[in-house]
Parts: C-alpha cells; sequence; structure tokens
C-alpha cells in the first residue's frame, strides 16, 4: 500500500491564493495610505467582507492541513518549532505595526491568532463530528453575544467586544477558532477525497500557487516591507 501523500496540492493551492488575495488587500491599504487612491478599508463593505474571505480561506486551509500533518499523531518537535515561529513573527508584527501606528498596532492580529490556536486546537484534533458542532456554536455565539466587559484591553483577543478595537488587523479567537475547527472537520474527510489528491504540481499554471502556499509565513512577513519601500523609493 503506497505511503499516505504528506501534503496535498489543493490546500497548498488555496493557501497560495489567499497569499494573492492578500498581497492584492495590503498593496491596496499602502497605494491608499501613501495617498495614491482614496479607499476606506474601515468601512467600504467591499474591502471589510474581502478580509473576512481572506483570513476564512487562510484559517480554513490551516485547520485542514494541521488535522492532516497529525493525523499519524503530533510530532511534537516539529509542532513546537512551528509554534515558535509563529509566535516570533507575531512579535515581530507587533514591534513594526508599533513602529508604523503606535495608536492602532496590531496587538492579536492573525499570527497570533494562529499560534494560540495551534495550542488550543490539540485537544479538538482527536474529535470528529464533534468540531463541526463547536465550530458552528462558536460562530453563533460571535453573532450573538457581545457584552462591555470584554472591550477591556486584555479581554479584547477574546473577540466578544461591543466594538472593534482600534488595531490594523484583528484574528480574535471567537469566530476564528470555530472556523479552525471547520478546518479540522474538513481535513478529516480529504484523505480518503479523489479530489484532494490530485496531482497540481503536474499542472504549470499552479506551480507559482504551489509555491505561495508551501512558503506562505516567508512571504506573509516579507512581501508589506517590499511593497512600502518600492512605495517611497518611488515617492522620492
Amino acid at each position: 500500500m503506497p505511503a499516505p501523500p504528506t501534503r496535498f496540492d489543493l490546500l497548498d493551492a488555496l493557501r497560495g491564493f489567499a497569499v494573492v488575495l492578500m498581497m492584492a488587500f495590503h498593496f491596496s491599504f499602502d497605494l491608499s495610505m501613501f495617498g495614491y487612491v482614496r479607499i476606506d478599508f474601515y468601512q467600504d463593505p467591499f474591502w471589510l467582507n474581502a478580509r473576512i474571505f481572506i483570513v476564512t480561506l487562510f484559517v480554513g486551509v490551516a485547520g485542514a492541513s494541521l488535522s492532516l500533518a497529525t493525523r499519524d499523531g503530533i510530532h511534537w518537535q516539529r509542532f513546537l518549532r512551528r509554534e515558535a515561529i509563529l509566535l516570533a513573527c507575531a512579535l515581530l508584527v507587533s514591534a513594526g505595526s508599533y513602529a508604523m501606528f503606535p495608536q492602532s498596532w496590531i496587538f492579536f492580529g492573525i499570527l497570533h491568532f494562529m499560534a494560540l490556536a495551534g495550542l488550543l486546537a490539540v485537544p479538538f484534533l482527536h474529535f470528529g463530528i464533534s468540531n463541526l458542532v463547536v465550530g458552528v456554536l462558536i460562530l453563533l455565539a460571535s453573532w450573538l453575544f457581545t457584552h462591555p466587559l470584554f472591550d477591556a484591553p486584555a479581554l479584547q483577543w477574546l473577540g466578544f467586544m461591543t466594538h472593534k478595537p482600534i488595531t490594523e488587523d484583528y484574528a480574535p479567537l471567537v469566530p476564528w477558532f470555530g472556523v479552525l475547527l471547520l478546518g479540522i472537520f474538513i481535513g478529516k474527510q480529504l484523505p480518503n477525497s479523489n479530489l484532494f489528491q490530485y496531482p497540481l504540481h503536474t499542472q504549470r499554471w499552479a506551480k507559482p500557487l504551489l509555491w505561495l502556499g508551501r512558503h506562505s509565513l516567508l512571504v506573509y512577513m516579507l512581501h508589506q516591507p517590499i511593497f512600502i519601500l518600492l512605495l517611497v523609493l518611488l515617492a522620492l
């Protein structure tokens, strides 16, 4: 019997597609910040929904990938190394954002969420349909419950605030942990799916997406400094 695949091309391609969308979103934000275009990223429904779609894609694929990577058990050294890298990158994002936006720095963005959610997800990796149920309940809770208590700065990362905090990137535990659990549930269905085992790497058009999907953290950390540097040079 052949060994199960270590990666699923379609997941890498979906992550790569999310990276492309993220870069387009951030470059548009940078163009607005430098005054080349006028876009209201904080109230325009198109851009608000675009961000939700991009984060949903990232988090859902992360959940499915985590499920697949641990289907034969957790390799703790590799898992903890990944967590340490995510945490280090999250701290760099916080520091960089504070230097640029001290009034709206990123205190709990997507990388902060990924680092924490990866640890919290460990017990759920053993569950099946329960992840679907709990994931949906978390999503419902995010829509149905808010309380001023969670407006306190120390509790804003949970996600039950009555208003979005002033920050350039915000990915609270609720609702996004619910999306991660849905991704884990989907990931458990994938080993038996012919669709997700299709060898996209044999298709020339898919190779850039696969590369981006397999190096998404590196691209995430480098693309904004590169964009900003280019726009600074353009403004000289």
